[in-house]
């Protein structure tokens, strides 16, 4: 299939807006995308007209629970969190996730293509993440990069589900001991298997993969001083660290700047309902971002809904996020932060042409996606095309070509 999106505001999600552009997709990429008086319709391809519309990539939210925990199934949908042993690095999030969960199929409509998916912060090591599209039957088919992290938690959370239990960890430093001794077993393992003289074991892999760069450690952390001991201990180990929430940050903004270190915010709506929320604040983002953070904006989804993520940035650029910046927060810094920038993320050639069409600015409130691709597929939106009758977000396509559609 090759449609040209015509005449409508693109937005790249590189930061670059094109008040009048076009978009070429061919069999699932993007192959041009620019000002409609500079790239040029090929004969015979499919004209959409987009005039008074805007034209973004897919939106992305680069921390999520959705499809492991679950929403409206109570207790038999919650797989998040293995409350059994505070070090379970070796779970792999694609082993819990239902594809069938709403959420994906609210995302959809919400103009949400991809997301992280990972586990709770009940552990100190978590769990591998994956990031998936929010589109398909299966776990396989929505897999973009899996593993896509190791998610880690410093703080209240790990304190409070094993402290109340009299176990480890009962304290900040006892989660920190926690980590430190966990990743040097797993220097000493990647040593050992260098020379062949240790079986597998599947806790430290995962944690190999942390300690060779391949997968960043994602880390729950609420305060300024939970902030600075990940700092610590992912120089101590030279670690890819992104931290997850960062409530603090804007305290630390230059330390995190300085090292590279970049942040998924939010969620920004929630009440502060424990005693790490009472700095948060939705300005974090904004200063984090002038400091020279990569910064990426979450729903922490079920904490918030999916839907709401195009909100989230709109309050943020309200806070102090310039309105393009808030936008790459969804989109190209998200897929960045996710590992799949290559990919998705943003409308440029050669990438997969995950892609919405949106009555006004996704910002605003009243905004609604007329059409969402994903690789060039339509799947959700008020103009979907070939939707079924009543078909839901997230059902297979019926495969009738277009003929003349249009969103004027």
């Amino acid at each position: 299939m090759a449609q040209a999106y015509v005449g409508g505001e693109v937005h790249t999600g590189t930061g670059e807006v094109f008040p009048e552009g076009t978009v070429l997709v061919q069999d699932g990429r993007i192959l041009a995308v620019g000002p409609a008086d500079r790239v040029t319709v090929p004969a015979g391809w499919e004209v959409v007209e987009a005039h008074g519309r805007v034209v973004t990539p897919g939106l992305i939210d680069a921390h999520t629970h959705a499809g492991i925990w679950e929403e409206g199934v109570g207790e038999e949908g919650d797989d998040v969190n293995e409350t059994t042993d505070p070090v379970t690095p070796h779970l792999r999030v694609i082993d819990g996730i239902n594809p069938a969960d709403r959420a994906f199929a609210d995302a959809l409509t919400a103009g949400i293509t991809t997301v992280f998916c990972t586990q709770g912060s009940a552990n100190v090591l978590g769990g591998e993440g994956a990031t998936l599209r929010t589109w398909g039957r299966t776990v396989e088919e929505m897999v973009l990069k899996a593993p896509a992290g190791l998610k880690a938690a410093l703080g209240e959370n790990p304190k409070r589900i094993y402290g109340r239990e009299k176990k480890r960890p009962a304290t900040r430093p006892g989660i920190a001991a926690i980590m430190r001794e966990s990743l040097v077993a797993g220097q000493n393992y990647l040593a050992k298997r260098e020379k062949n003289a240790v079986e597998r074991d599947l806790k430290m892999e995962s944690i190999g993969r942390v300690l060779r760069g391949e997968i960043p450690l994602r880390l729950h952390a609420h305060r300024a001083d939970d902030i600075c001991t990940g700092l610590r201990i992912a120089e101590e180990f030279s670690l890819r660290l992104c931290l997850e929430h960062c409530t603090e940050g804007h305290l630390v903004a230059a330390e995190l700047a300085a090292r590279k270190i970049p942040a998924v915010v939010g969620p920004g709506l929630t009440a502060r309902v424990k005693v790490e929320l009472r700095g948060k604040d939705l300005a974090t983002a904004g200063i984090l971002h002038r400091a020279g953070v990569k910064v990426a904006i979450t729903t922490d989804h079920p904490v918030l809904p999916l839907e709401f993520l195009r909100l989230l940035a709109a309050l943020t650029a309200g806070e102090g996020l310039e309105e393009e910046a808030a936008l790459c927060a969804i989109t190209g810094h998200a897929a960045e932060i996710c590992g799949v920038g290559d990919r998705v993320g943003t409308l440029e050639p050669g990438k997969e042409a995950d892609l919405v069409v949106w009555d006004q600015h996704p910002f605003r409130p009243a905004a609604k996606a007329a059409l969402v691709l994903v690789a060039g597929r339509p799947v959700a939106g008020s103009r979907a095309v070939g939707m079924p009758p009543g078909g839901k977000a997230g059902s297979p396509i019926g495969g009738r070509k277009p003929d003349g559609e249009t969103f004027r």
